[in-house]
């Protein structure tokens, strides 16, 4: 029987605490494998003509995604909190993003239209799921006292860790296989007959991500309380745009949450381009195939659970942005020993030799490119689960899911910008490593903003 751990005073529902952190356990799997480790890589390296088409087109479906979120989440938020009730939001998003993993089995080699399927179904099911967040986010004050926030969001953001890295280690353990062997990262036939020459065992993390979220959504559903209806869904469609009106003008009036999410939008472009483009920077740089980038996105989870652990009592204890500040901090001093690493190099100037051949992992580069990353990994998760406890402990509580709206809002508004920037950098360089160089200005901007914003102690 899983029990919650006793962060939380007796007065609070353990059993609704432990239903509303089972959102992020079972959502996780369609970042992790669809957005970053399995099925990206393969769209990239199968789908498209060229792995560097297979990017561009992936980095559009991307933005396109991050442009509907921007202009929805704030809105439907604002109607949210308006009408009432955030479950059956949750409910009308879950059905197009069930719909789009399972629609990604069908992204096959040869489909004349696998490209097109995986792209509207990747855009479409990120829209869907991070709508879905938005209302679930703004759920948590009605679970705890604001002097525990920090560790009920952590706690959200360790569950969803926990899940990328039971799913991955499924995945690549007994799905996906490698065409040239047929053989798993453990060594495995695929189970369920999967055909690892056409790469079934890539495609079908699409239909096991939503077979996983069906399954493990459904307690938030019977067990978190939920608002009270308060309006019809037309009067409350007014009602929400109007506030939304006011809500903006009041984020731009209160100087502590409009830098804050000024912050949050400059540091978040920065983290999706780091995570959008570590894999590719890794198999450029250092030669770097599925094993080893799946090995390491095992590396990166469990680290990034670590930190959650201690992140959240940190956040109660220091407040949200030291944590912040100090996970941006780790960010750049890592990011920048990243870009210092090549198969024969390190910080730059230190030679070393080459790896034996087919030996894993075993090079001094690659050693130091995986603690790096382990650090990294270690700080992101406290990194998010600190922005949405900062944004609790700063925003008025009657318009909690507004603000989240404008939390997600800020958070993708420019979600192009960092990808855009490695990007064009690198073809102007022809370098992965100046291309990379440019996310480090975003998390240093991000840091100075931050730190002219005031915490509320306790919310």
């Amino acid at each position: 029987m899983t029990v919650v751990p006793d962060i939380f005073p007796e007065k609070t529902d353990r059993r609704a605490i432990l239903s509303w952190a089972l959102f992020d356990w079972a959502g996780q799997p369609f970042f992790t494998l669809i957005t970053t480790f399995v099925f990206a890589p393969y769209f990239a390296s199968t789908l498209a003509a060229t792995p560097a088409q297979g990017q561009s087109l992936w980095g559009y479906a991307t933005a396109a995604a991050g442009l509907c979120i921007a202009l929805l989440a704030p809105v439907l938020g604002s109607v949210a909190d308006a009408s009432g009730g955030r479950k059956r939001w949750i409910f009308v998003f879950s059905i197009p993003f069930l719909i789009c993993c399972w629609a990604i089995w069908y992204a096959a080699p040869g489909n004349p239209h696998a490209i097109a399927i995986a792209l509207t179904a990747f855009a479409i099911g990120t829209l869907s799921i991070e709508i879905a967040t938005v209302f679930n986010n703004a759920m948590m004050p009605s679970l705890v006292p604001p002097a525990r926030i920090g560790r009920l969001s952590s706690f959200g953001w360790a569950i969803g860790y926990a899940s990328g890295l039971v799913t991955l280690v499924i995945a690549l353990g007994f799905f996906a296989a490698s065409p040239e062997t047929g053989k798993t990262l453990l060594g495995f036939k695929p189970v369920l007959g999967l055909d690892a020459a056409t790469q079934e065992g890539d495609r079908v993390v699409g239909p096991f991500s939503a077979l996983w979220y069906l399954v493990f959504v459904l307690p938030m559903f019977l067990f978190v309380p939920d608002m009270p209806h308060k309006a019809r869904l037309g009067p409350a469609i007014r009602k929400g745009l109007h506030d939304l009106a006011g809500n903006l003008s009041r984020a731009r009036s209160n100087r502590n949450i409009f830098v804050f999410l000024l912050a949050n939008m400059i540091f978040k472009d920065g983290l999706v381009a780091l995570f959008a483009f570590g894999g590719i920077y890794a198999a450029g740089q250092l030669g770097w195939g599925s094993i080893e980038i799946g090995t390491f996105g095992i590396i990166l989870t469990i680290t990034g659970v670590l930190g959650l652990v201690l992140g959240g009592p940190m956040d109660d204890r220091f407040g949200a942005r030291p944590v912040i500040v100090f996970s941006l901090i780790v960010l750049m001093i890592c990011g920048l020993g990243m870009i210092s690493i090549d198969k024969t190099t390190v910080f730059f100037v230190i030679k070393t030799q080459a790896a034996p051949e087919g030996a894993l992992l075993a090079s001094l580069p690659e050693q130091v490119f995986i603690g790096l990353g382990a650090a990294i990994g270690a700080v992101s998760g406290p990194l998010q689960a600190c922005c949405r406890s900062l944004l609790v402990r700063l925003a008025p509580h009657e318009h909690m899911t507004q603000y989240f709206g404008l939390l997600a809002l800020s958070g993708k508004v420019t979600s192009f910008l960092a990808p855009l920037a490695v990007g064009v950098v690198t073809a102007l360089t022809a370098s992965q490593s100046a291309g990379m160089s440019v996310i480090l200005v975003f998390f240093a901007v991000g840091l100075i903003l931050l730190l002219l914003v005031k915490e509320r102690p306790g919310g």
